[in-house]
């Protein structure tokens, strides 16, 4: 279920982390996480 997703989030929102050092690459894939849930939240209500 979660390569569904991790499949899902690369599809709609691309693969590539453009941050440098690992703070800021986390960073980065948790604000992708957080946009690919509020997509769905009001795509599917």
């Amino acid at each position: 279920m979660v390569e569904t997703i991790f499949s899902s989030i690369k599809r709609t929102l691309g693969s590539a982390v453009r941050a440098r050092s690992w703070q800021l690459e986390f960073r980065e894939m948790v604000l992708k996480c957080a946009v690919y849930n509020l997509r769905r939240t009001v795509r599917y209500p």
